[in-house]
């Protein structure tokens, strides 16, 4: 017999006489029954509710924030430096050249085969000569010496001396700083004053062919 099949007629009857001593000696089994026998339904037929309870959710807001990020530009200072630039020119040479012939006969004098002179001949005329080079610098060039001590005198060159200013010689071994005997205190040229060229083709001429008539 299934749980949904009626009993039979002898089954109801032990049920009957089951169900009456059980009620009498359960008051909750009876008070059961009389509510069944008032029509009240089974708990099982009863169908069940659906029973909906909101529970609150909390949002997820997905939030955009925009840090400040420092931006590190690198910044390249180009540093220019003008170097002045020395140009040798060809008749800045000549006008010295012409200049040095002119007040010393110079040109005259190394050009000349001094071979068959005496000493005393081509002494007497590098006197001529010594005289007008020295009237030639001494109008167009102030010289200063290169260091200011006295040619002898000991000296000491430290780390970074001017290697254009000071030459070394005799036994150079090592680095700086370098201690030795000054023999030659050197020219430096401060200022030149050569006359203004105004034929640069005419410089070229540095004595002029002399026609006596």
């Amino acid at each position: 017999m299934t749980a949904n099949t009626p009993p039979s007629f002898l089954s109801r009857i032990a049920i009957a006489i089951g169900s009456f001593f059980a009620i009498l000696g359960n008051g909750r089994l009876a008070a059961d029954v009389s509510r069944l026998r008032a029509g009240e339904a089974f708990a099982a037929d009863v169908a069940p509710r659906e029973v909906r309870v909101e529970v609150p959710v909390e949002k997820i807001v997905e939030v955009r924030v925009e840090v400040p990020v420092e931006k590190i530009v690198e910044k390249t200072v180009e540093k220019r430096v003008e170097v002045e630039k020395l140009v040798a020119t060809d008749s800045a040479a000549l006008q010295l050249l012409g200049l040095m012939q002119r007040e010393a006969r110079f040109v005259d004098f190394i050009q000349e085969d001094v071979a068959p002179y005496t000493d005393a001949e081509i002494g007497a005329a590098a006197r001529v000569v010594h005289e007008g080079c020295r009237k030639v610098l001494r109008e167009h060039f102030t010289l200063s010496p290169v260091r200011s001590e006295a040619e002898g005198s000991r000296i000491t060159l430290l780390a970074g001396f001017d290697a254009a200013a000071v030459r070394l010689t005799g036994n150079v071994v090592g680095h700086a700083p370098f201690t030795g005997t000054l023999s030659h205190r050197g020219w430096l040229v401060t200022q030149v004053k050569l006359p203004q060229l105004i034929d640069s083709q005419a410089a070229k001429v540095i004595a002029q062919a002399e026609v006596e008539l």
